[in-house]
């Protein structure tokens, strides 16, 4: 009996383990050479021709042109670490692809996958709990700490070579925005300038906003100002019916041309009455009302965005108004200084010299797009991070000291679990490997003398040992500095398990139409598929498709 149309395909059994683990190792191994202070780069072509120069592993994903949707599931997983903490993509996904990867040994040996499923689930709360007490405690006062956090993030990236100045950059910012709500990064605005060095990369406490004055006649600065913000136009108001007016004498078209003016200059007449130095306008500006306002010395900015304004707002300490009938002097923003600067070629409004900055603007500057973006996407993963360890307050070494010590606890626990379990939560404590396998390997050493020399020192009871991938030597890396959120970890191991958990679940896959498909680039339409799902053609192309599912039921 025909069940399923004839276009559908469907695998099931290992074949669709197999498949579906395939197409999410493949996607691991794809960012694995991007992890830590000595990852390599990829370089991502679109088929318009950008180009994307990063080994920041959710980006790469996500330029990626992935199909496969077991290994779709891999990459939410990178998306959900970026989202959560900002930094850790790469690891988080690297252990999910090693988790898969020791689980088809252990079906290979006939465990079945639910009894797989249900070790990891187990070691992973193990993993976590372990985390959690050996976490070191970090006050919020704290501030080498959190530069050292900050600079951790940012290594082996494209901001390495200035990374000590930005991260005292981001420290700076999470700080200055850090409210009782607490730390929305949201009003940290990254602002990227094409020109210079990463080193002139500064931190204005303020706001740039892309505009200039609407008059030329208006000054360019303004020294202790008074600002309004008015979500509104700044013109004569249109009435709300259609009306026709017949005019029978020209004196009587200019008496409506003057009663225009005395409105508009009557509006501005408001400002200069609140002692206004400056207003941000949401819509227009009338051509008279700007020859008004530049008479009384006022600078003026229009059709200025929503988001503008609500950081103006908070930076400057004024309120948004929506009637100038409504301003009082109360609704003014303050600002040490007003000034109309050139930028990267263009000018803009910089609001700064403000006492207490909610609403900070970092502005990075580098040689080219390419490296200006990179370092973007550096300094996103620290503000991330920086943040994580203020709301946490608890931080871990780096250099694989986490996972050599869970896969030392995790061994010992497996001990204590029962049945088969107990050699899934042993794969588990493996798995983490990878990670101080893959910083060795990616240092150019010797991963087995690295893992055995991390390994011993863990036996002795030294959590904070990790691998220098500098010198090839295991130091104490709480004492280098070398730090990173508890956030981080326990996030990409709740990942990295949820994702592999959801994979080694699914037995059937059944997709309506014709999802097969070879490597990307064979010229045979019906050549054999790659087994268990397409492969990754041209190095960084698409995952090809459902690859090896058989015909319908």
């Amino acid at each position: 009996m025909i069940v399923l149309s004839e276009d559908s395909q469907r695998t099931s059994g290992k074949d669709a383990q197999s498949m579906n683990i395939t197409a999410g190792k493949a996607v691991a191994e794809s960012v694995r050479t991007t992890l830590g202070p000595k990852g390599m780069d990829k370089m991502l072509v679109d088929s318009g021709g950008s180009v994307v120069v990063t080994n920041d592993g959710v980006t790469i994903l996500k330029e990626m042109d992935i199909d496969h949707p077991a290994a779709n599931m891999i990459v939410e997983v990178s998306e959900t670490q970026e989202n959560e903490v900002g930094d850790g993509t790469t690891s988080a996904v690297v252990v999910a692809g090693e988790l898969l990867d020791q689980a088809e040994e252990l079906i290979d040996s006939e465990i079945h996958a639910t009894t797989i499923a249900q070790g990891y689930r187990e070691a992973a709360e193990k993993a976590k709990d372990i985390l959690e007490t050996e976490a070191i405690e970090v006050s919020a006062d704290d501030r080498d700490t959190l530069v050292e956090i900050a600079t951790t993030a940012m290594t082996g990236k494209g901001a390495e070579g200035a990374k000590d100045h930005l991260a005292e950059l981001v420290v700076d910012a999470v700080l200055a925005v850090e409210d009782d709500d607490g730390i929305d990064l949201d009003n940290v605005d990254v602002e990227t300038v094409v020109g210079g060095s990463i080193d002139e990369s500064e931190l204005v406490e303020g706001v740039i906003v892309d505009k200039e004055r609407v008059d030329e006649n208006m000054p360019y600065f303004a020294e202790d100002a008074n600002i309004a913000l008015f979500d509104g136009a700044f013109e004569v108001k249109e009435t709300e019916i259609d009306a026709e007016v017949n005019v029978t004498d020209p004196s009587q078209l200019q008496e409506f041309l003057d009663q225009e003016e005395e409105q508009l200059k009557e509006m501005v007449d408001q400002l200069a009455d609140a002692g206004v130095d400056v207003v941000f306008v949401g819509d227009g500006i009338d051509d008279m009302a700007q020859h008004y306002l530049a008479q009384e010395g006022i600078i003026a900015a229009r059709r200025a965005k929503n988001s503008d304004l609500k950081a103006l707002a908070r930076a400057t300490g004024g309120r948004v108004v929506s009637n100038l009938d409504d301003l009082t002097e109360d609704d003014l923003g303050f600002a040490g200084s007003v000034t109309q600067k050139d930028i990267g070629g263009d000018e803009r409004l910089f609001v700064e010299d403000v006492e207490d900055a909610k609403s900070v603007t970092l502005v990075v500057r580098g040689s080219t797009d390419h490296v200006v973006d990179e370092v973007e996407r550096a300094i996103e993963d620290s503000l991330g991070v920086v943040r994580a360890t203020l709301e946490d307050g608890k931080v871990l070494p780096g250099g694989g000291a986490p996972e050599t010590e869970l896969a030392l606890q995790l061994r010992d626990f497996a001990d204590s679990v029962g049945g088969r379990e107990q050699l899934a939560v042993e794969a588990f404590a493996d798995a983490l490997e990878v990670i101080p396998r893959t910083l060795a390997e990616n240092a150019g050493l010797d991963s087995i003398d690295s893992l055995v020399s991390l390994r011993s020192q863990h036996d002795g009871g030294d959590f904070t040992a990790g691998l220098d991938a500098y010198s090839g030597n295991v130091i104490d890396m709480e004492n280098e500095g070398v730090v990173e959120p508890l956030r981080v970890k326990t996030q990409a191991i709740e990942s990295a398990t949820e994702a592999a958990v959801m994979i080694l679940r699914i037995d059937d896959v059944i997709a309506a139409g014709d999802l097969s498909g070879g490597q990307v680039g064979d010229d045979d339409d019906d050549g054999p598929d790659m087994p268990g799902g397409g492969g990754m053609g041209g190095g960084m192309g698409g995952m090809g498709g459902m690859g090896g599912m058989g015909g319908a039921m």
